[in-house]
């Protein structure tokens, strides 16, 4: 090869490196041009992983090549390599088993036993990355090549694997950025299924979403845990005008301490050890949209006065950057706990729960939701249902006035939970190939924390009984036991009652008649 046609094929290998390629074929086209300018009959390109190199790309060896992984210890001449920061030539004549024997396109593993073999190590980023290696069928092949040569064919191909790599993690970053598009985008777009109620707390709570959600106030979001403050959160978002851009949730309770300056304002390349890249931080991503701080007071007081500066003028300084940045974002923060009572107690900023209660909204325990309870159940259920497989599935009114007794300490959460328990026992109690039963929950299969045994379900000091009794006559008799003990609660007003219910009062009147029970 003369110098010019030389310098020419170095140069094209110069020139890929600005081109946009897979990564698959960026490595082809290197290999296939140093075989070219080495007149080997095969060069392979191996990554070092722990105790074992990977064939990333090959020329001249049979295809299955790349599917193998070559233990560094069973092949002398790959050790060798290794050891040595300078390229190796191995003699001809060398006692050691070269690891391609067999390996070599056309040729049977006998005429393998005399040849040229080189190789250098490849150091990315001060460290050892992996081995290039050259062979030839014949004897003396490479007499003409001197060390430099090699050392600047290691060269470039250190720099196409540093310029592949970079374009397979932007590749991984703008998959992950699409992604995460796409998934703000379905939430945007889908219905908030399980914000279900026609009881008088949850309506109340409905029309304090409609109302805030058409302003940029920011909202502090309380109530007891598993009551669905999150759902609260999207609702808001949903009915807001930010609605198409993204809601960006964070769990306070869940950052680690060390990491969390970075989750929330992102960081700068070299900020810190592992910091090998700019990354924007939930605040960043949030931009015109949503942030929906959940479990706020978890948050340390060195992090709450951080959240304060970005709170007062929405400007932001990413972690090791030097200039600031201005976003605008709508928070919508969460807690279960009492922040009046951890402010009084140090352990919450003033200023901040001030900032973040700009309008406080309280989502009501399960329990104070009546009826809610078996339509929640009911959307559980049939979630359960179609899950399963199953033509149907139902709660036996013993059942229901057992949801309906229980206390739940852990709200909507602990139902769902308790429903999908049940109905996967439930269908445990039956053949798996026999789908088309119907199934009942008994009140047994609910195995709630208070037990059913001990439930308060009574009426006049007795409990229901369900024995020998049809099916209508429990269902009655649970209405009855139900409907009075309601009455009693709102000192005999049926409107109210009707309305906690979720029922037309007209509806309540007729079934009070039917029942025997007076208003």
């Amino acid at each position: 090869m003369t110098t010019s046609s030389w310098l020419n094929t170095i140069s094209s290998l110069v020139d890929d490196l600005s081109l946009e390629m897979p990564t698959s074929k960026r490595y082809h086209r290197l290999l296939t041009t140093i075989s070219q300018l080495v007149n080997g009959d095969a060069v392979a390109l191996l990554r070092l992983n722990g105790d074992y190199l990977i064939p990333l790309a090959v020329t001249g060896l049979s295809e299955d090549t790349l599917g193998r992984r070559f233990v560094i210890s069973d092949h002398p001449r790959f050790q060798i390599f290794l050891n040595s920061d300078k390229p190796i030539r191995f003699p001809s004549n060398s006692p050691l088993a070269d690891p391609y024997d067999g390996l070599v396109n056309g040729v049977i593993a006998e005429h393998l036993e005399v040849h040229d073999c080189m190789g250098c190590t490849l150091f990315h980023h001060g460290k050892r990355w992996g081995l290039l290696t050259l062979d030839a069928l014949e004897a003396g092949r490479f007499d003409q090549l001197d060390a430099d040569l090699l050392t600047l064919l290691a060269s470039l191909t250190v720099a196409t694997v540093n310029v592949a790599e970079r374009i397979e993690a932007l590749t991984f970053q703008a998959k992950q950025e699409c992604d995460r598009a796409e998934s703000y985008r379905l939430a945007i777009n889908s219905p908030t299924e399980s914000w279900i109620g026609q009881s008088e707390p949850f309506l109340k709570l409905k029309k304090e979403v409609e109302l805030v959600a058409t302003s940029d106030l920011t909202v502090l979001i309380s109530g007891e845990t598993g009551v669905g403050k999150e759902l609260v959160a999207h609702a808001i978002h949903n009915a807001s005008k930010r609605n198409q851009r993204p809601l960006v949730s964070v769990n306070c309770a869940a950052l680690p301490e060390n990491l969390m300056e970075s989750e929330l304002f992102g960081h700068v390349r070299g900020a810190f050890s592992g910091a090998i890249s700019d990354r924007a931080g939930k605040f960043e991503q949030a931009h015109k949209g949503t942030l929906f701080l959940d479990e706020v007071g978890e948050l340390p007081l060195h992090a709450q006065a951080k959240l304060l500066r970005v709170l007062q003028n929405g400007q932001l300084q990413r972690i090791g950057a030097d200039t600031d940045l201005h976003v605008d974002v709508r928070i919508i923060a969460a807690t279960n706990r009492d922040l009046a009572k951890e402010v009084k107690e140090g352990r919450f900023r003033a200023d901040l729960y001030h900032r973040l209660s700009v309008y406080p909204m309280l989502v009501p325990p399960l329990r104070d939701r009546g009826n809610d309870i078996l339509l929640l159940a009911g959307f559980f259920i049939e979630q359960n249902r179609s899950r399963l497989g199953l033509r149907a599935l139902r709660l036996e009114p013993s059942a229901q006035a057992c949801l309906l007794a229980y206390s739940w300490p852990g709200n909507v959460r602990e139902l769902e939970h308790v429903i999908a328990r049940a109905s996967l026992q439930a269908l445990s109690k039956v053949l798996m190939d026999n789908k088309q039963i119907i199934l009942s929950i008994m009140s047994e299969d609910l195995q709630l924390v208070d037990q059913f045994s001990k439930l308060k379900i009574t009426h006049s000091n007795q409990a229901i009984k369900t024995i020998n009794k049809d099916l209508r006559t429990i269902q009655d008799d649970f209405l009855r036991h139900y409907i009075s003990e309601r009455l009693e609660v709102h000192g005999g007003n049926l409107s109210a009652t009707a309305r906690e219910l979720g029922v037309n009062r007209a509806n309540l009147a007729r079934l009070l008649k039917r029942l025997n029970l007076r208003s």
